[in-house]
């Protein structure tokens, strides 16, 4: 019998069209980044990302922000979670438009034949779709500079053109010819019998496989161009590094002056976390994938609401008024026991209750609902705001305009509060008679975020052995106490859990700082655990009951151990936190 060739076309299926939109999406989002990065153009993927945020149940937003802190802290990351859990955020988003992407090129594929001559303008018509919705997500935010309509212009030209790379990839791969090659003579018992034939849907896949790493090897390349040059030129509002130990104590401030307590009798013990937190290292943690970008030559903090006459503020009437300083240490309400979601700068800013004088208000008018440009809101009471000028609409860090990533132009300070309380980017204040719940407070967090009072070891100097005067070898342990502003009385140190011990305490940079603490501990070879407990000012012992950080922050005895060598030649610390 005479081999024949032959050919047949066989649809591509939902598994390739999920491949196709893998391949085509990725290069998509390299452009995304480009554009963003050379002239701030919408950013897409971490665009849907914020307009997904405040949507998603607030259980479910903790869920999965505690198991990012732990994967985090349980990788060793603990020093740079705030960076770290921001760039995980960022990644989130790109997979969400990547899972679009998978899920458009299915779906595409799997009912393409139906509409088979069509297939270009079909698959402009799915872009054009896709594109409206992301247009909408992309222009409703602040993280774009350029001209609406052009941003429009961007973001629905990409989709549009990665819809018809759909039906052009469809097209090009159903039409891949399927050819049965000639077979060699089977060794058949019987003479004559035919040859046999490589079954056809072997060879259509093998030339589909072909094609696919073909095309993905363009995209890749179109990818790692595209994102290569936009890391290049440098992605806009990158993240500081956070806190991080060992760094030199500062006995200045950003302006060179020297700190309160620079000539402190007790000095912190060798390896702690800087007293004073260089700005650039502040701790960042709120709901924005990016920092917030808003224009100081049109912004205005505008008041409307219950008042007899709205009113907006410059950012120079603010500074004509009497401003007021305060070193101040800030806290997460995410934070956990030693963990370095916490830094102490010095604030200066207007006092609210100064502003508000300025108003008429409504006797009805009883809280502030204060916004933020990222879309964070929450509510301050009047009446606390009026009988404490602590309260303050904070313009500078150290001297310096706030940065960018840390709240630009403004935002509150409330003493006694968690971070969570504190909007920053503040864009609008409106007066309302009640309380309707915070951001966070609606997701299930304090009401009230008032910091609590603990304790932690932060360094166990075996490094830094010494002998004391009567010729005893010590090891310096150290840490801080924190309570806001209520100061701490007392800090005491239990080793292998024996009898608590007074630490010595040095003095604070201010009242509203933490408290750095030094326990000069007698040496003994050997493994072993040290603990920590405070007394607020009043002799208020500090919670000592273990409790996660939701809903009210984190409490609890903190601990942590070490390793010490028999001499000062060849001590190593090991420290380990329990």
């Amino acid at each position: 019998m005479e081999n024949t060739q032959t050919q047949q076309t066989q649809y591509p299926g939902v598994i390739t069209g999920g491949i196709v939109g893998l391949l085509l999406t990725l290069p998509l989002l390299a452009l995304f980044f480009l554009g963003n990065t050379l002239v701030r153009l919408p950013l897409v993927p971490l665009d849907f990302f914020d307009f997904l945020v405040p949507i998603i149940p607030g259980d479910l937003i903790t869920f999965v922000i505690d198991i990012m802190v732990d994967a985090i802290i349980g990788l060793g990351f603990g020093d740079s979670v705030d960076t770290i859990a921001k760039r995980i955020e960022q990644a989130m988003g790109y997979g969400f438009i990547l899972a679009v992407g998978v899920v458009v090129g299915a779906v595409f594929f799997a009912t393409a034949r139906n509409f088979e001559n069509f297939l270009y303008g079909a698959g402009a018509v799915v872009g054009a779709v896709i594109g409206v919705v992301f247009t909408a997500i992309s222009l409703n935010n602040a993280f774009f500079s350029t001209d609406p309509r052009f941003a429009a212009l961007w973001v629905m030209g990409l989709f549009v053109a990665w819809g018809v790379a759909f039906g052009w990839l469809y097209r090009d791969i159903s039409l891949l010819p399927v050819k049965a090659k000639k077979a060699a003579p089977a060794a058949a018992a019987t003479a004559g019998e035919p040859a046999m034939e490589i079954p056809e849907a072997h060879v259509e896949r093998m030339g589909r496989r072909e094609f696919l790493v073909r095309v993905g090897g363009a995209t890749a390349t179109l990818t790692v161009v595209g994102a290569g040059l936009g890391l290049l030129i440098g992605e806009p509002g990158e993240p500081a590094p956070s806190v991080a130990a060992d760094i030199e104590q500062q006995t200045e401030n950003g302006l060179g002056n020297a700190l309160p307590n620079a000539n402190a009798e007790v000095q912190p013990a060798p390896g702690m976390r800087p007293e004073y937190t260089p700005v650039e290292q502040h701790y960042r943690i709120d709901i924005a994938s990016r920092p917030i970008e808003i224009d100081l030559a049109t912004w205005t903090l505008p008041f409307t609401g219950l008042i007899a006459e709205d009113r907006a503020f410059t950012m120079a009437e603010l500074r004509e008024m009497d401003s007021l300083d305060q070193y101040i240490t800030l806290q997460c309400i995410s934070n956990r026991i030693a963990g370095n979601l916490i830094s102490t700068t010095k604030w200066t800013g207007v006092p609210v209750r100064d502003v508000l004088a300025q108003l008429d208000i409504d006797e009805d008018g009883k809280w502030l609902r204060i916004d933020g440009g990222d879309g964070f809101f929450e509510y301050v009471s009047i009446d606390m705001i009026m009988e404490d000028e602590r309260i303050v609409f904070a313009y500078d860090w150290d001297g310096q305009p706030i940065p960018e990533r840390n709240g630009f132009p403004l935002r509150i300070y409330i003493p006694e509060r968690y971070g969570m309380k504190q909007p920053k980017w503040i864009t609008a204040i409106e007066v309302v008679a009640e309380d309707e719940r915070g951001y966070w407070v609606r997701r299930g967090w304090s009401a009230t975020a008032i910091m609590q009072t603990t304790s932690i070891v932060d360094t166990i100097a075996n490094q830094d052995l010494f002998e004391d005067e009567d010729g005893n070898i010590r090891v310096p342990v150290g840490g801080y106490a924190m309570s806001s502003t209520r100061g701490i009385s007392k800090v005491e140190v239990s080793v292998d859990g024996g009898e608590w011990t007074e630490a010595q305490i040095r003095t604070p940079i201010s009242d509203k700082t933490w408290v750095f603490w030094r326990y000069d501990w007698l040496f003994e070879s050997g493994t072993h655990e040290f603990a920590v407990r405070c007394y607020e000012g009043d002799g208020t012992p500090q919670p000592e009951e273990e409790q996660d950080v939701r809903p009210d922050g984190a409490t609890g005895i903190h601990s942590a151990s070490a390793r010490l060598a028999n001499n000062l030649m060849d001590g190593t610390e090991e420290p380990a936190g329990a």
